[in-house]
């Protein structure tokens, strides 16, 4: 039984420190409307040099607006060497990447299995 808090409590640890200010999941993964394709290009390629120069948020932000999939795709794979796949999950899945995503869903599948064992 005391393992089982244990492994509870590190668990819950793990969630608290990958936790996501605003919020899990996105509400629509659906890009912004009224942008044009000469829009959109402008602004990943913007994003594109501030993800090159380190600024992640800022260049996520963008890819979530114009609908990149591509960029998203990098800001998960920078999350997933950080070893923040909480992150990463949410930009894999506004992706629609499943190759990607499946491998933390079964994570998580496998952590919340053994604790439902104890």
């Amino acid at each position: 039984m005391n393992d089982r808090k244990s492994l509870e409590k590190k668990f819950t640890d793990a969630v608290q420190e990958q936790k996501i200010p605003d919020g899990f999941i996105k509400v629509t993964d659906n890009p912004v409307d009224g942008l044009s394709s000469e829009q959109k290009v402008i602004l990943n390629r913007k994003a594109n040099m501030m993800f090159n120069n380190g600024n992640v948020e800022d260049a996520r932000r963008i890819y979530i607006t114009t609908g990149y999939s591509d960029g998203l795709t990098r800001v998960g794979d920078y999350y997933m060497n950080k070893n923040e796949s909480l992150k990463a999950l949410k930009a894999y899945y506004l992706a629609h990447n499943k190759r990607d995503a499946e491998p933390i869903y079964e994570n998580l599948a496998k952590v919340i299995s053994t604790i439902i064992k104890d």
